[in-house]
Formats: C-alpha cells, structure tokens, sequence
C-alpha cells in the first residue's frame, strides 16, 4: 500500500504535459489507486452508497441519499423488463435497489475489480445475483459491449473521474438504445468560479488532487459535452440549490450533521485523533501500512470539498436527465 499511496499523492506531477514520462500517464491507473484506497474507508465514514444528495435538517444522510437516489428511479421511468447500465456502480447499493423497486435487469459497469467483487459478493447475499450483473470495463472504451444494449442509463460521480466527459457521454450514447433516458450527477465547478481568482483556482487543484479528478468543468461545458454526444437535455441544474435544501451538502464534512456519533467522527477536530488510531492499528497489524496516510489524504479531500462548497464554486450534486433521439 505505501507504493500506491505514493503514486496517487504525486499523480498531477506524472500527468503534467512538460513531463517525459506524461505520454505513458494512464488516468484510470490513478482513479483506480484512488478507489482501490479510500472506498472502504468511505464506505466507513460516509456511506456504502458513496454519493452526495442535498440535505435536510430532518433527514440522516443516509435517509437524504436513499431520498435523492428516488429521485433519479423517478426520473428514468423504469418498467419491468427493461435492462438498465449502471456506469461506475461502485459496491452497487443503488444497482440493487433498483433492481428490488423496479424489476428491472441491471449491469453495473465499472474499471475497478476491487469494487466489482465486492458488489458481486453482496448481489448474491441479497439474492440479487441472477438480475444484476458486474462488469469490468472502462467507461472511456465500451466498444466490447454490443450497441443499443440498455433501455436506461445512469452515473453518478463516475463520469466526473474520466478525462473526457465528450468521449464518456459518446460511448454510453451508444449503449443505449433510440428513445432511451440518461441520468448523470456531475462534479462540476458553479458559475461564481472565478477562472482569474488565485483562491478559487488553489481550492480547484485541491480538489483536482485529492478526488482523482483531470479537470472539474462548468455547467455550460458538461452540457456542451452531452449535446455532442448526441443526446438531448430534459433538465439539467445543481441539486444542491435548485432542491432548496437547509442543510449544505458539505455540512457533515464540518461535522454539523448526522446524529451525535456521526458529528464527532467527521468533525475535522476528530481527524487527529482517527489518524492516531489508524496508526495504532497499523502498528498492530489490524489495517494495512498505509492506512493512516490514506486517511490523510481523505482529510485533504474533505477540507477541499469544504472550501468549495463553502465559496460557493464547486458542486457535487449537478444533475442532468438527458435522452437518446428516437
């Protein structure tokens, strides 16, 4: 694990263009390196759904993503018997909610192994394992995958990792089939990003750095990006804003959110003190060496999200329902 962590934290240097060895950099090597660390560890602290929602007072995070995540099963008019792609399916809680709500087939599409044998493992637990089916493949590169096979689509914060928003939105155009709906949740920077502040463009490579992320675009450019594809937009905006929540997105990052337990192990005060656990169990061999500095760098991670969200110049939560012509 020491090794990895040393390549993810110095992946921007690798991936920089002056660089002599940039045309070997491979960006899903470091997505990959970034999940393959932190996914139990945000499973642990966050959720095993991995996704942002917009909040509310009244609501445990987790009750705010499962309410956000209806959301979309809404949007995307699911019917029996249709085949559904679910791009970046994680550990595939929402896969297999989908496919319990709906009766729906789903494939869950994703780059990450580690991810991927943990979703099959917890599909067949829940007996789910004869209507979902995972998938080792790169979002940028599908063509092993016939055309027009899916009815439906979705990803969320999936697509935010590859290098080409153009090129993704392009190969899942043409999974799916003509009249086919499309929901995506983008990480994105907001209209209030100033390109020429110094402030907003250190938080931008904070984020770029600690989330794995090549770039972080603008709405218009994500929009752009999906027109191209081919695909027409039904809605589009930030979740974050347009769903009126009281409670920021961020806030549980700050630890003012969540029940008692929750608000103590994210506050940033605490991260010392998870830090010094995790070196603990290091030394007793309970986690991996390397686990303390992983949680380092999630701290890193937290800290830039909350900057963003704080100046109002980054989101997680833009969303976009988008169709394939008929």
């Amino acid at each position: 694990m020491p090794a990895r962590v040393d390549r993810f934290e110095h992946w921007v240097d690798r991936s920089t263009a002056d660089r002599v060895d940039a045309t070997t950099y491979d960006h899903t090597d470091t997505v990959n390196d970034y999940y393959d660390l932190c996914s139990q560890f945000m499973e642990r602290f966050w959720s095993a759904s991995l996704q942002f929602a917009p909040l509310t007072p009244d609501e445990t995070l987790e009750q705010s993503i499962f309410r956000h995540q209806g959301l979309m099963i809404s949007k995307l008019r699911l019917e029996q018997g249709m085949t559904i792609a679910d791009f970046g399916c994680g550990f595939g809680t929402l896969m297999r909610r989908v496919a319990q709500e709906t009766g729906v087939r789903v494939v869950g599409i994703n780059n990450n192994e580690q991810q991927l044998e943990k979703a099959r493992v917890r599909n067949r637990e829940a007996g789910l394992h004869e209507v979902i089916d995972c998938l080792k493949c790169n979002i940028m590169d599908m063509r092993s995958i016939e055309a027009e096979s899916f009815d439906r689509g979705y990803a969320i914060e999936s697509t935010c990792h590859t290098p080409s928003r153009a090129t993704a939105y392009a190969q899942i155009f043409r999974l799916l089939k003509p009249g086919a709906y499309f929901w995506c949740q983008e990480m994105c920077v907001t209209n209030r990003f100033d390109p020429n502040s110094r402030d907003h463009q250190a938080i931008k490579q904070e984020l770029m750095q600690y989330i794995a992320l090549k770039e972080i675009p603008g709405f218009a450019e994500v929009n752009e990006a999906v027109e191209i594809a081919g695909f027409e937009i039904v809605e589009a905006g930030d979740r974050g804003q347009s769903d009126g929540p009281t409670v920021p997105w961020y806030a549980p990052m700050e630890g003012r959110h969540g029940g008692i337990f929750d608000r103590a192990i994210r506050a940033p005060r605490a991260r010392p003190a998870v830090f010094a656990a995790a070196r603990a169990a290091e030394a007793a061999r309970v986690f991996p060496r390397g686990s303390a500095r992983v949680i380092r760098l999630m701290g890193r991670a937290a800290d830039a999200y909350v900057a963003g969200g704080a100046a109002g110049i980054f989101t997680p939560l833009y969303c976009f329902l988008a169709r394939k012509p008929a």
